[in-house]
């Protein structure tokens, strides 16, 4: 009997470290829906529920490619950077200012896409060299890349405000269809075709290998340079296409138009679930941690709370993570 006890507790033990990142955040997601149901009659509604996906659209963007950077235990500091250095060089190639285009002759919607792709991909090329070529550290080299993006957005925006951007990105940043936004629906599409990569492709394996033991991942066949160097570059991309976006979700491109979307992303992924340590979490992870935030804006927003407060109860969501995220990785190598 006494056997089949331990042998039970161990069993409870080992659910609970597998599950805990997960059921923390659905049961904050949960308890936040019924507060905020209950403190105010405007918050539990159909229009307030699109309000609430259209406004963590953006960040959901973003977060797809942090959450493959942090499955391989490394961290992006600079989504949020190269996001405002995107969306302002789409304008930018769009109607270029005098100093560039003498004639001040609009470049066509399809090349200033191209082009501004091109810089996003360009971002995740240096910052993948900086770190699986050359050594640096992921928090370092992104921190590098995200002054560098800030110096590409005030070199190009020069204390200016940019209005104009091709079709295509209003379109999809500002439009809707059948009364859905656009936005939310790119941002759908995002978080699906990455949880599909992440759970059905070779590839999302090698992803979980490199973060759960690089070591093990690598006498195994993996490439954990090639891996790391892919997810940066994804995570750039995203980031850029969130940029572009946001620029016509916002109405216009302007420097330090992205700075609460770095905590936003991080919190994102993390408050879902996905371990900070590498190798456990997922897509289904953050789209927990969105709607946890996406939620708490909105409600705080509906009762009418300090802004000053809001921020500090964020900060309260995200340590709380934070301290289940460790906590559950102790557990793990309790085992």
């Amino acid at each position: 009997m006494e056997a089949t006890a331990d042998k039970n507790q161990s069993r409870l033990r080992h659910l609970l470290t597998e599950q805990l990142r997960n059921i923390a955040p659905v049961f904050t997601l949960l308890a936040l829906i019924i507060f905020f149901t209950v403190a105010s009659p405007s918050f539990f509604s159909v229009v307030n529920f699109m309000n609430i996906l259209s406004q963590i659209s953006i960040t959901a963007i973003i977060a797809v490619g942090l959450t493959y950077v942090i499955l391989t235990s490394e961290i992006d500091l600079s989504v949020a950077a190269v996001a405002n250095a995107i969306g302002i060089t789409v304008a930018f190639f769009t109607v270029q200012p005098d100093y560039v285009n003498i004639a001040n002759v609009p470049m066509p919607g399809v090349i200033a896409i191209v082009l501004t792709l091109l810089s996003a991909l360009a971002f995740g090329l240096i910052t993948a060299f900086g770190i699986t070529w050359i050594g640096i550290p992921s928090f370092i080299m992104t921190l590098a890349i995200m002054q560098i993006a800030n110096g590409v957005s005030a070199l190009l925006v020069r204390g200016q405000i940019a209005y104009t951007y091709p079709d295509l990105v209003t379109v999809l940043g500002s439009g809707s269809v059948f009364g859905i936004r656009w936005t939310i629906i790119v941002a759908i599409l995002f978080l699906l075709v990455g949880h599909l990569v992440l759970s059905h492709t070779r590839f999302g394996r090698y992803i979980y290998m490199t973060g759960g033991n690089r070591e093990a991942a690598e006498y195994s066949g993996v490439n954990v340079k090639r891996i790391i160097a892919s997810v940066m570059i994804i995570s750039a991309m995203c980031s850029g296409i969130a940029g572009m976006l946001a620029v016509a979700y916002f109405g216009s491109a302007q420097q330090n138009q992205f700075d609460t979307y770095l905590l936003d992303a991080i919190a994102a992924v993390v408050v879902g679930g996905t371990s900070l340590f590498g190798g456990r979490g997922g897509i289904g992870n953050t789209i927990i941690g969105l709607l946890v935030l996406g939620v708490l804006n909105n409600g705080l927003d509906h009762v009418q709370i300090d802004s000053f407060l809001k921020i500090l109860i964020r900060g309260l969501i995200l340590l709380s993570a934070l301290i289940i995220n460790v906590y559950a990785q102790r557990l793990k190598d309790s085992e």
